[in-house]
């Protein structure tokens, strides 16, 4: 049995100003030579399929058509529902996408049954018949799994999203053993989430989740299933060192510092009800991207080291400039050392040498010992503002934020 693990798609993202329907468009071409490739019998998406819950129609496009193509080739396909994704949206498809050999899980189910699916070999000598029992385990909001009391403190509330959370796997591990026995045959579980897991790295893409005031969920927690297909961080991991338990990341860079990070999809191969071996498929990189850093010598070798074919697809670049003096004419020697490359400047920075350390200590700040304009302007610090034009947009934009709060307080 061969299961392809993926994760955080984010279709009808726009990355900066740029669409990425191009490359995600290249991905799903690419993913669909692996099915046939590597013989897949079953694909997961463990959450976050679409980037806002009203994802743009060219992404639902690429998203059915994804699930047609899959369908053609007899390989079964699971979507489920993460943090960025609507549920009603991911169920105005459900019922019809099932014909076409696709269940979605958008969200948890009072009939946890219907949360636990057989996964059938598509290829080989055992086509059609059972491989796996899938725990299908969405993104898990707190109205799903337990119900507040009042007076509970913040740490009582955790313990309890923890435990309930907790308890929602392993009452559907207990279900899935149960079919597995009813099948009569060895198969593999397979469980999936989408949440942080204690221990993981992230990157600038990742929006915090905090289900209810649970910021992570620890490793142990999970059932003894065979192989954890996670989503939600988009960095490819092995999470507290357990091989079965792995992120498979994001398919595309979705921010600058996802580069240092090859992406990938992951490929769990089960033989004899086990889990055999898991393998990481390389995703190329469909849009040229680059993170230049140094000072303005240093950034200008880097930049002469850029390919500079005309005809190839244009580079992104994020350059951040370390330089002790103040330039008030930093764009325009970035704009000069470019002109003639066939590139495209995403994001310029002036880099602050004591940025991470202001940010440490702004984390280490109680949040009711700041007021809202505190965390705005520190919010804001983390931002470039390098020319008169910028910096008046800046004071524009505190403006604009302190009559807010003004409005907020008069209308309480």
């Amino acid at each position: 049995m061969k299961i392809l693990h993926t994760s955080d798609w984010h279709l009808g993202q726009h990355f900066i100003g740029k669409s990425r329907a191009g490359e995600h468009q290249a991905f799903i071409n690419w993913i669909l030579v692996q099915i046939v490739e590597q013989q897949i019998d079953a694909v997961i998406i463990a959450g976050d399929v679409f980037d806002t819950g009203a994802p743009p129609s060219y992404a639902r496009e690429i998203y059915n058509r994804f699930v047609v193509e899959v369908n053609k080739l007899g390989c079964q396909l699971i979507v489920l529902g993460g943090n960025h994704d609507s549920v009603s949206t991911l169920n105005e498809s459900k019922e019809l996408l099932a014909y076409l050999n696709t269940q979605v899980i958008a969200n948890v189910s009072g009939d946890l049954s219907e949360q636990i699916i057989v996964l059938n070999h598509s290829f080989g000598e055992h086509k059609g018949k059972p491989g796996a029992v899938l725990c299908a385990i969405p993104f898990i909001r707190p109205k799903d799994v337990m119900t507040s009391r009042a007076g509970e403190t913040g740490q009582e509330k955790q313990q309890a999203l923890g435990q309930a959370i907790k308890d929602h796997y392993a009452n559907l591990y207990q279900l899935a053993d149960d079919k597995r026995k009813t099948l009569e045959c060895e198969l593999p579980i397979v469980a999936t989430g989408h949440l942080t897991a204690l221990g993981v790295k992230t990157s600038d893409s990742v929006r915090d989740i905090y289900i209810g005031s649970l910021e992570a969920f620890s490793a142990s927690e999970f059932p003894p299933a065979d192989y954890i297909a996670l989503g939600h961080i988009h960095r490819p991991q092995i999470v507290a060192k357990s091989e079965h338990i792995r992120y498979s990341g994001s398919p595309i860079p979705l921010s600058f510092d996802e580069l240092g990070t090859e992406k990938q999809v992951l490929l769990a191969e089960f033989e004899g009800g086990e889990l055999n071996a898991v393998t990481p498929l390389k995703v190329p990189l469909f849009q040229p991207m680059q993170s230049i850093k140094g000072d303005l010598e240093r950034i200008e070798a880097q930049l002469n080291k850029l390919e500079n074919d005309p005809d190839a697809l244009p580079t992104w670049l994020h350059i951040e400039v370390q330089t002790q003096d103040y330039l008030n004419d930093l764009q325009q020697r970035i704009a000069t050392l470019v002109e003639d490359l066939n590139v495209e400047v995403l994001q310029l920075r002036r880099a602050r040498t004591n940025r991470q350390v202001s940010i440490e200590k702004q984390q280490k700040q109680v949040l009711a010992e700041l007021t809202p304009l505190d965390v705005f302007e520190q919010r804001l610090a983390q931002e470039s503002f390098e020319t008169e034009q910028e910096q008046q947009r800046r004071t524009r934009i505190i403006t604009t934020f302190q009559n807010i709060v003004e409005d907020v307080k008069e209308a309480k």
